[in-house]
């Protein structure tokens, strides 16, 4: 899994939530079309594993959090920058989310959790904040961020 072969399969993703309210709406929208199960959910969560595996994703660690930004926001991933972090156990920086994130779940753990939520979507409107927790193991997070907006706070 190269960078540009990931950019292409990300695109496929974030064509179809560009423009779209970053809301409950939209959560319940991509767990109802990209289930846990679904070719598209397994895609991507094999994607990444691949990509850390090659040592280009997840290429950076602080206080226990591999982390990396893959994709600043860029016209070919329709506005959202792209960032994963590999967490276990832990609880995230406290920010905040100017016009929202959309979070992908992918539990490394079987029943790894994000925030309280298992293997699927996750998504925070705008304004929102929180400190992202993994909580029963190790899981993969894939984050969309639109404009790439994103507010690193001391809370």
């Amino acid at each position: 899994m190269s960078p540009q072969d990931f950019q292409r399969l990300i695109a496929g993703v974030t064509g179809q939530l560009a423009g779209r309210p970053v809301d409950a709406e939209l959560a319940a929208w991509l767990n109802d079309t990209w289930p846990a199960d679904s070719p598209t959910f397994q895609q991507l969560a094999s994607a990444c594993r691949s990509a850390i595996a090659s040592g280009w994703m997840c290429n950076r660690e602080g206080g226990g959090i591999r982390y990396g930004r893959v994709f600043n926001a860029l016209p070919e991933t329709h506005g959202f920058s792209v960032d994963v972090v590999d967490m276990r156990d832990i609880a995230g920086p406290h920010h905040v989310h100017p016009h929202g994130e959309i979070d992908l779940i992918m539990p490394l753990t079987e029943g790894a959790t994000f925030d309280g939520h298992p293997a699927g979507w996750c998504v925070y409107g705008p304004g929102s904040a929180h400190r992202p927790t993994v909580a029963n193991g190790q899981a993969l997070v894939l984050y969309l961020l639109p404009q790439g907006a994103i507010e690193f706070t001391r809370a």
